[in-house]
């Protein structure tokens, strides 16, 4: 009765009415890469070397913390977005699937998930104006030609394929709390520069895997070791005080290794200089969300914009002409002209002299 019911048997698959299926055990847990799979990624499978793959994840993540905060959305939604970058691309390959275009669905996939939607089109323009800016250049949002309509159908399908090789398991838990709570604990909270530091290697290490192969607890507590560190802050140690939370030390030491680790991936002090100073301006904001038409003179409305989406050309409009041609000599005069000859005739005084 169990057994029709639908009991699990692992390795095995659900049996359900005396059939069996495959199983699919979706939660927090297996989310967690096993140690295996780490060092034989996709990417890695397909000749990409692992210093290349590293920093393609932290330029497309820094991709979308920028165009994130272009688009007004709120830290979880970006750190969201992130996390579920590395997780597609640790079951598919960077050569094989376009890093930008899937980075514009993890954000806009993200900003549905948090409940702060953005349209596809203001996505496309923020990172559109990232990749200008980045080249230095400023050429504004983009026109609505054929290129935006295959690359929002592109953003669009890379939305689907994240969700299907995800299995559709795309919560995640964050530390963000979890940091306040353990520094509260620590009798810490007071401590304003720790907790920003804290705060801020956490979203650092959005960059990096580490969310993917260890917790969110634990990776919390290796924001605290790491910035009590670096701030020479003495915390309890007879005993540590990260056994208290579940952490142990080899684990703090790798996910600060791998933090430290990102801050030498720039080749050079200008250009880590010019990364960290990002065109975040309300200007740029506003000339990358705004809507305009092929020419750039006048904005569309949301029809129009369906419209050009559609691919559906405007119908001709139909000009009337006002100016009245004088009739050609074959022709009889209109109806208007009848009546006012007929009015000017009967206004006319009737003369009796006949010369």
């Amino acid at each position: 009765m169990a057994a029709a019911a639908g009991a699990l048997l692992p390795g095995d698959g659900i049996v359900i009415a005396g059939k069996l299926y495959s199983g699919v055990a979706l939660t927090l847990d297996t989310c967690l890469l096993p140690h295996e799979r780490v060092h034989c990624s996709p990417s890695r499978a397909h000749g990409l070397s692992a210093r290349t793959e590293e920093q393609l994840r932290n330029r497309m993540c820094e991709m979308i913390q920028s165009a994130g905060i272009l688009l007004g959305l709120p830290q979880v939604a970006m750190a969201t977005a992130q996390i579920l970058f590395h997780r597609f691309f640790y079951c598919k390959s960077f050569v094989r699937y376009c890093a930008e275009t899937v980075a514009m669905a993890c954000l806009q996939l993200a900003s549905k998930i948090e409940e702060e939607p953005r349209r596809v089109r203001d996505v496309l323009n923020v990172f559109h104006h990232l990749r200008d800016a980045a080249g230095d250049r400023c050429r504004g949002p983009m026109l609505l030609d054929d290129s935006y309509v295959s690359r929002k159908s592109d953003v669009i399908k890379a939305e689907r394929r994240v969700l299907k090789e995800l299995g559709f398991c795309v919560h995640v838990k964050h530390p963000h709390k979890v940091i306040v709570m353990y520094l509260q604990v620590l009798e810490c909270e007071k401590n304003t520069r720790l907790l920003q530091m804290s705060w801020n290697y956490m979203n650092d290490s959005l960059r990096t895997d580490v969310f993917l192969r260890f917790s969110a607890e634990t990776v919390a507590c290796a924001c605290i070791f790491l910035s009590a560190r670096v701030l020479q802050i003495p915390l309890p140690d007879r005993p540590p005080w990260f056994l208290l939370f579940g952490a142990s030390e080899e684990d703090l030491m790798e996910i600060s290794g791998c933090v430290l680790r990102l801050y030498t991936l720039q080749s050079s002090p200008a250009e880590n200089q010019k990364n960290h100073d990002s065109p975040l301006s309300r200007l740029a904001l506003k000339n990358a969300c705004r809507k305009i038409t092929r020419d750039g003179r006048k904005r569309l409305s949301r029809s129009d914009e369906r419209r050009y989406d559609r691919r559906v050309p405007s119908p001709p409009r139909r000009r009337r002409s006002r100016s009245v041609s004088s009739p050609s000599p074959g022709h009889t005069h209109s109806h208007r002209q009848r009546r006012s000859e007929r009015e000017r005739a009967r206004r006319k005084p009737y003369s009796t002299h006949r010369k």
